[in-house]
């Protein structure tokens, strides 16, 4: 069964950094690729990051591009989303999921049938 735990949220000002962890758990994150959502209140789950499952390859939403990067760290299940130069508008639940088809990301209409797990909530106010 896939699971993840992710962290690393908290409120930041404008401008500001975070990095966010993702860590998988229940089957070898290898395998698959790895993507970021997020939910700001009121709205359906965006894609806003992916990564292939080598990490050789990322993929942005053009709404972060240039200002967040997307790793992964394959001997420990875990990715991360460094997110710099935050805006308000990031302000968002921001989840990971697996097998996500990382060309849907860049073009908008990324979607994950499985189960969310907790999320970490990012504020970005000043």
């Amino acid at each position: 069964q896939l699971r993840f735990e992710e962290s690393g949220g908290g409120l930041v000002q404008p401008g500001g950094s975070l990095k966010l962890s993702c860590a998988a758990s229940g089957f070898n994150s290898m395998y698959y690729t790895i993507a970021w959502f997020r939910q700001a209140p009121g709205k359906e789950h965006e894609g806003v990051s992916c990564i292939s499952g080598s990490g050789d390859t990322t993929y942005y939403a053009d709404s972060v591009k240039g200002r967040f990067t997307i790793s992964r760290e394959n001997v420990v299940n875990t990715a991360y989303l460094q997110m710099n130069s935050l805006k308000p508008e990031d302000t968002a639940v921001y989840y990971c999921a697996a097998d996500v088809i990382c060309d849907t990301v860049e073009a908008g209409t990324a979607q994950y049938f499985g189960s969310w797990g907790q999320g970490t909530r990012v504020t970005v106010s000043s």
